[in-house]
């Protein structure tokens, strides 16, 4: 009977903490604010801006000073290209270099005028290519775009000095691509930056608002001289554990529905491509919705002032997409960043919806980052269990400090009201 008392007492507990939970950041506008545009608007938002995917036709400037048959039919084929778009044609280098900085143009090719007189000698020809660097996108087009024509045009230049040499041109290309093959790039086949960037964005942007969200609420209540850590104080029984689930239990709900929103419902509002299944998805997002709870309820315990959230909202963002790995591979990772990266959900997290929903692999393929997730979770819940009970204990303490503290001042009070009247009755 005691066993099935305590249990009863255990989850009505729990569950007082947890509707407790929930209505602390219903009323919390700010933390609403962080639900409502960061979860909700944020997955929308980047998907909209970067919805087209593909920069097409990147308007670039040609300087041909060289003005031969080779050099033309470089040009006509780079403006053929869907990369390039061949917007002028300029005598010199100082009337493109005008265009670049007007923004007319994002690129420029330039042909010296030794170009032709170099490929009749059968010599090495060279020709410059300058990139507008402002936008990763323009750097991309223009040396994609130059780059393909120029693996052509060297092809092409090949076969007809074997041709010269006494070759046919079957045999001539035979020579030349020994080994054929063919270009095959299976998960981003139009080089979209949309693939490229928002695979990972997406998941990162649960953790970070939940992180955000929750550190919010707890600075807020650390302001008005409140804290969680003694919430099961005011309910039927005593214990860490029921704190953890009954407050993780509110964000794991919100947060489990909020992952599916963004992992399912926004890739297929914008048809981003959806190559792993629903059921691999979901039990994902229970794995990483669950250590993103523990995460943020580990580290919010440091946050003493609301505002302090903001400036974590700065710095950390940048980083933890950067450690996902989608820009910059693992193995190139200095070893500080690549321990360091162990610390953010996300980085397990963010590459497992990749390969999953992206590359189109199964569960088997991203076990060992679901293993890494599981592990972390328990690392989490354990110290966001030790903060708890260290918050709870130094506040208990400070309680009995300040009890002690106005004992002391009421018998130095007293004390002194004695010596006083002492004094008196002997005047």
């Amino acid at each position: 009977m005691k066993g099935i008392k305590y249990i009863k007492g255990w989850f009505s507990d729990a569950w007082g903490i947890f509707a407790h939970e929930l209505r602390q950041i219903v009323h919390d506008s700010g933390v609403m604010v962080i639900f409502v545009i960061g979860g909700l608007c944020y997955p929308l938002l980047y998907n909209y801006v970067y919805k087209n995917g593909i920069l097409e036709k990147t308007p670039v400037a040609v300087v041909d000073r060289a003005d031969c048959a080779e050099s033309r039919r470089f040009i006509r084929e780079m403006d053929a290209t869907r990369e390039l778009r061949i917007a002028a044609r300029c005598t010199d280098m100082e009337e493109a270099r005008e265009l670049l900085r007007r923004r007319k143009i994002n690129g420029i090719i330039y042909f010296p005028d030794d170009f032709g007189e170099r490929l009749a000698r059968m010599e090495t020809a060279k020709l410059s290519i300058y990139a507008d660097m402002s936008s990763f996108l323009y750097y991309k087009n223009v040396m994609m775009g130059s780059h393909f024509v120029m693996l052509h045009e060297i092809g092409q230049i090949q076969v007809d000095r074997y041709s010269e040499a006494g070759l046919s041109e079957q045999e001539a290309r035979a020579f030349i691509h020994a080994i054929p093959y063919d270009d095959n790039n299976p998960y981003n086949r139009a080089f979209s930056y949309t693939i490229f960037l928002i695979s990972a964005i997406l998941l990162l942007v649960v953790q970070q608002v939940m992180f955000y969200g929750m550190s919010l609420l707890a600075g807020t209540m650390r302001e008005e001289n409140r804290s969680f850590a003694p919430l099961a104080d005011r309910f039927q029984g005593q214990g860490v554990g029921r704190v953890i689930l009954g407050r993780g239990g509110a964000y794991w709900l919100l947060f489990m529905g909020l992952g599916l929103y963004i992992a399912l419902i926004v890739p297929a509002i914008f048809h981003f491509p959806q190559r792993g299944s629903f059921e691999d998805i979901v039990l994902l997002l229970l794995f990483y919705v669950t250590d993103c709870v523990f995460f943020s309820m580990t580290w919010s315990t440091l946050i003493t002032r609301r505002e302090s959230v903001f400036v974590l909202l700065l710095f950390i963002s940048p980083i933890c997409a950067f450690l996902t790995g989608f820009s910059w591979p693992e193995s190139a990772f200095p070893a500080v960043w690549k321990y360091f990266s162990w610390l953010f959900p996300s980085t397990f997290g963010c590459r497992a919806f990749i390969n999953l929903n992206t590359a189109g692999g199964d569960l088997l393929t991203v076990r060992p980052l679901m293993r890494a997730l599981t592990l972390q979770t328990v690392v989490y819940f354990v110290l966001a269990s030790v903060a708890i009970y260290a918050e709870n204990f130094i506040l208990k303490h400070k309680n009995e400090f300040e009890q002690r503290r106005e004992r002391i001042e009421q018998r130095l009070e007293r004390r002194l009201e004695r010596r006083e009247k002492r004094l008196t009755e002997t005047r």
